[in-house]
Parts: structure tokens; sequence; C-alpha cells
């Protein structure tokens, strides 16, 4: 995991736009690495080491929430994102459509 790796991660998160989630294989993919969603969850993981990026912005692709990130649901409360009952972000309606 190299530091060119990380800020491409990051830079995608950046773009991020409020009210909006992206999954941690759409990101893997947006940087042309499509089978390394577990890297990027590994690289934000430390994201704070590197500047504030909304992170919280990111899910994995059922819209399940970081375990034992409390503050993660309320940080998307707060930008206007919906849950399923299961706790789960509702994907159809949040996920971010690159370009579109």
């Amino acid at each position: 995991m190299n530091e060119e790796l990380i800020y491409q991660v990051l830079a995608v998160v950046d773009e991020i736009p409020k009210g909006y989630v992206a999954s941690y294989k759409q990101i893997a993919i947006l940087i042309g690495r499509e089978k390394n969603a577990r890297l990027v969850g590994k690289i934000l993981s430390t994201a704070d080491r590197f500047g504030d990026y909304p992170c919280h912005r990111v899910v994995n692709s059922q819209g399940r929430l970081v375990p034992h990130w409390f503050i993660q649901k309320q940080l998307l409360l707060e930008e206007g994102i919906t849950f399923k009952e299961n706790g789960y972000v509702d994907m159809k309606r949040h996920q971010w459509k690159v370009g579109g």
C-alpha cells in the first residue's frame, strides 16, 4: 500500500457528494482495482492520518455501516441519508451515480 494508492482512494472519497454514499467495491472499480474492495476499507480505516475526508459516506455494497463506528449513522442522517428497517443505507436511493 503506497501513498499514491492511498491518495487515489481518498480523491474518489472526496468526490462523493453530500446525500450519497459509495461502496468499497465501487471505489475499487473507480481506481482500476476492482478486486481490492478490502484494500479500500483498510485505507479508509487510516484516512485521518492524511487529512479530512468524508469517509462516513462509504459503506459496503449492501449499505451496511462500519461496525463500532457509531457516529457514522449520525453523520449520514445529518446529510439526509435514509435507512431501511435493517439499519442499512437505502442504496437504491442514495448510491452515488458517478457522472450521473
